[in-house]
């Protein structure tokens, strides 16, 4: 986009290119010319140079016109690397006059007795001259590439910074402008296409940087063009074309920038869609299977016992009603952990977190369940940072999720002191163990998917699949996870991780955890143990 504004010193924003035009390109003359205070140290050291050469060899006797032309022609060399092409040349006239004069026949006077020492010395000034354009091309060069490569160090660091950096674009354009000593700097985006940059209306200040901003377009000292939609506006003073460039780079950058979080906000809002989309197919799915199995169990048996005329024994009766509790317990279970998984993909699970020992957490089990759980936690075990609802809940969860898949086996619950967390911190950590036939290693991760049942790895269906993907989303919930390992010797070992209470010590209060000699535990999550 062309800028179509003029800045209050009266020329139009340009679009620098960032590699000059073959008609921008500095010309022979500039070439030889540098800034002006070295061209005047060139020129006084044009006059003094030859002059001390001519001193040295009148002083010495030596009368070698040849040698002396060698030596002047070094004098103009060095005035070159000082001042350029014109001091230099300046050098190698001076040096060609006092030649004429203190060196060739007759000495003393710029009468030349021999026409070759003519050529001679008009060879000289050609050659010194060359030099001069040479060495002073050479020297702005260096000059060039010396700038070039302190801008490159800058840029280099600035980005870094803003790599480095999750803040906000106020952040980033803060670095920019101290890094080029503006007042302020502001980056306005186009919200209507084809609107001119001096229409106010049809753009919006997205971030702003420096003293009073946000900088206006008729208070702007400079204006840059980052991208076809956006627009940098510098305030303080007009940018040097190397810093225009520079600001070019990093207005680039941080549209793109922009645009990358604004490509994964929206990832992340159509991930949350696609989630969205598959928990409602799933309990579609649910509604149209396992709640409908209870459903018609329930109304069976109330069908059968409301039936005029029939007359049932007392035991069938009670199995009757006995079938009656048991699917409206299971109802209860599944719309629950239905109500709570649309919680946990919501994220409005708001836990009441407080010190709680494990012993707080386990609940108390019916009798069947009770039978086979051998408890291992002990009364004063470490503190954990929870809510005792919820860690509840997630030992449910557990524990009925191993009754389920390991019939024949007993239920180990055991507690103690974790190992470190990611950031160092103390943890606590609850083992509910189990012998069954386990799950294959590659099934670790996906067993706390919503939705995903044993009968996904090759099992028999039960349930919908919600008990694990509710339990683990209440742990990070608190600030932990939970993590799905082999048993040692078969079955499935589920460890609960929470960040320990801060007055709680380093020492094992709940007896040994008996760590796994498999490795092939799933990864912890974010603020378990590893």
């Amino acid at each position: 986009m062309a800028a179509s504004a003029v800045c209050k010193h009266g020329h139009m924003p340009q679009r620098a290119p960032l590699f000059p035009a073959p008609e921008h390109r500095l010309g022979l003359a500039q070439l030889g010319m540098l800034d002006r205070r070295r061209t005047l140290w060139g020129l006084a050291l044009a006059v003094v140079l030859p002059s001390a050469v001519e001193a040295i060899v009148v002083a010495s006797g030596y009368h070698n016109v040849a040698m002396t032309m060698l030596v002047q022609l070094a004098a103009a060399v060095a005035v070159a690397v000082v001042g350029g092409l014109w001091p230099a040349a300046f050098a190698a006239v001076v040096g060609a006059v006092l030649l004429n004069y203190f060196s060739v026949d007759p000495i003393g006077s710029f009468h030349i007795a021999d026409p070759q020492v003519v050529g001679e010395l008009a060879i000289f000034l050609a050659v010194a001259c060359a030099v001069g354009v040479a060495v002073g091309a050479a020297t702005r060069r260096y000059e060039q590439a010396t700038r070039a490569q302190s801008d490159a160090r800058a840029m280099a660091e600035l980005a870094r910074g803003m790599l480095g950096s999750g803040g906000s674009l106020e952040d980033f354009l803060e670095r920019v402008r101290a890094a080029l000593g503006l007042r302020a700097v502001t980056l306005l985006d186009r919200r209507e296409p084809g609107t001119p940059l001096e229409v106010g209306p049809g753009w919006e200040v997205v971030a702003s940087a420096g003293k009073a901003p946000p900088v206006t377009l008729p208070a702007a000292d400079d204006v840059v063009v980052a991208d076809e939609d956006y627009t940098l506006l510098a305030g303080g003073r007009a940018l040097e074309p190397a810093e225009r460039r520079m600001m070019e780079a990093f207005g680039a950058y941080l549209v793109a920038i922009r645009q990358g979080r604004q490509l994964a906000s929206s990832r992340e809002a159509n991930r949350r869609l696609e989630e969205g989309n598959k928990i409602r197919t799933s309990i579609l799915r649910a509604v149209s299977h396992d709640l409908r199995t209870p459903l018609s169990g329930i109304k069976l048996s109330v069908s059968s016992l409301r039936q005029p005329g029939v007359d049932f024994a007392p035991e069938d009766r009670a199995e009757l009603l006995a079938t009656i509790e048991d699917y409206t317990d299971r109802l209860s279970v599944l719309v629950g952990n239905l109500l709570d998984m649309s919680r946990i993909s919501a994220d409005s699970v708001t836990p009441l977190l407080r010190p709680v020992r494990w012993r707080e957490g386990i609940p108390s089990w019916p009798g069947d369940v009770a039978a086979r759980i051998e408890d291992r936690v002990a009364d004063g075990g470490p503190t954990v940072v929870a809510d005792p609802v919820l860690l509840e809940r997630i030992v449910a969860n557990l524990v009925e999720n191993a009754v389920k898949h390991a019939p024949d086996s007993p239920i180990e619950l055991e507690a103690g002191f974790g190992e470190p967390g990611p950031d160092g911190g103390g943890t606590g950590e609850l083992r509910v163990i189990d012998h069954g036939a386990g799950i294959p290693p590659e099934q670790l991760f996906a067993v706390f998917s919503p939705f995903q049942r044993v009968s996904d790895s090759g099992g028999q269906a039960s349930g919908i699949g919600l008990g694990l993907a509710v339990a683990k989303g209440f742990a990070e919930a608190m600030g932990g996870g939970i993590v799905a390992q082999r048993t040692p010797g078969g079955g499935l070992t589920m460890r609960v991780v929470l960040p320990l209470a801060e007055h709680d010590g380093g020492s094992l209060l709940g007896g040994p955890v008996r760590e796994s000699a498999d490795d092939g535990g799933a990864p912890a999550p974010a603020g378990s143990a590893p």
